[in-house]
């Protein structure tokens, strides 16, 4: 068992992740849940509608048909058979892409009352990139996907918005992290239990008695790494009662009485015997400084950083919003299959124009 604190993340399946990106800048997508859902007083083509700003069945359209294609470049038609829990990947697909575009809707709502606009330079990007994409499409893709140019500018023009309401949100953000914050050090160690598990899979604590030889075994294993009887590698064969010998970490992933033994040490050195809610630890620093987790570290803090502040006023603002979604229209909406769409370049194109920072 890992002993790592638990973090709690809500992670699409490896394969919604592995050959494509849709991601707005890390921001998180819409809730489900909270989705009202009517069939009538929509337009014939209206999937959805947020307040007053509305997807219709082409955007919607636009998104899938390049991540279709996207997909079937790498993984072959045969990818849509996979199904996680009952779900096919294609239902996964639809899923993410309505997620998405609502945020991008959302977003471009909360545009208003932040006074966000584009430039007249990026509104001019928008227009050459939208340019450049229907012409990229031949007469089939234009036909069953039912875009004009000035449909894919307005799809261009909210993501480029989306976008700059985000960076707007997160601009006061440091991006400096110091060494110590984003540090990463490796450590073995030797676990003696003080609980059991029942059959709920729930934590139990030892009785005192119980307690009480824990910690002479605990005891015993220390002397001997002390008096070098055993190398630290034989103890943890000998002793430990965690499957896991080692770990890297940064501050923050561990248990507090861990971590404050683990990152006092130096290298090669062992601890006391430290107590926390798992058991006795006896721990050994095997390196107090690795150079390129901790730059790596430093990114993934910023990020975290960025989430934070993000959802902060996303999600009260976005919970604020009246939301309708066509049930009947949105249960029609399905992948193309014709030899002649193959287009999967909606994403490459905007980035051309907008390069991620």
């Amino acid at each position: 068992m890992d002993y790592r604190k638990k973090c709690g993340a809500a992670c699409l399946a490896v394969l919604l992740c592995a050959c494509v990106s849709l991601s707005l800048c890390a921001c998180g997508g819409e809730n489900a849940k909270t989705r009202v859902v009517l069939t009538t007083g929509f337009l014939d083509d209206e999937v959805f509608r947020i307040e007053d700003a509305s997807c219709r069945l082409p955007e919607v359209m636009v998104y899938l048909t390049t991540l279709q294609n996207q997909y079937e470049e790498v993984y072959g038609e045969e990818i849509w058979s996979v199904s996680l829990d009952g779900v096919t990947l294609e239902e996964n697909v639809k899923e993410m892409v309505l997620a998405r575009i609502a945020q991008i809707k959302s977003l471009n709502l909360l545009a208003r009352s932040l006074e966000v606009e584009l430039s007249g330079e990026e509104l001019e990007r928008v227009q050459q990139a939208a340019a450049v994409y229907y012409a990229s499409l031949n007469d089939t893709e234009k036909e069953l996907l039912g875009v004009t140019p000035e449909m894919i500018a307005e799809y261009y023009g909210e993501y480029a918005l989306a976008e700059k309401v985000y960076a707007h949100i997160i601009k006061d953000i440091n991006p400096e992290i110091s060494d110590d914050e984003a540090r990463t050090i490796t450590v073995q160690h030797i676990l003696i239990k003080t609980y059991t598990v029942d059959g709920r899979g729930e934590r139990v604590a030892y009785s005192e008695s119980a307690r009480e030889a824990a910690y002479a075994r605990a005891a015993e294993a220390y002397a001997c790494a002390m008096d070098g009887t055993y190398t630290f590698e034989e103890l943890i064969e000998r002793y430990s009662e965690d499957n896991v010998a080692s770990y890297s970490f940064r501050k923050g992933e561990m248990t507090e009485a861990f971590e404050e033994a683990a990152f006092n040490l130096g290298n090669n050195e062992i601890s006391g015997i430290v107590e926390d809610e798992y058991g006795y630890h006896i721990i050994k620093c095997i390196n107090t400084f690795d150079r390129e987790e901790t730059d790596q570290n430093k990114l993934k803090i910023v990020e975290e950083r960025k989430k934070e502040v993000f959802g902060e006023e996303y999600d009260v603002f976005v919970n604020s919003l009246t939301r309708q979604l066509n049930q009947e229209l949105w249960d029609q909406v399905a992948f193309l299959h014709d030899d002649d769409v193959t287009t999967k370049n909606f994403f490459d194109v905007y980035n051309e124009y907008f390069p991620p920072d």
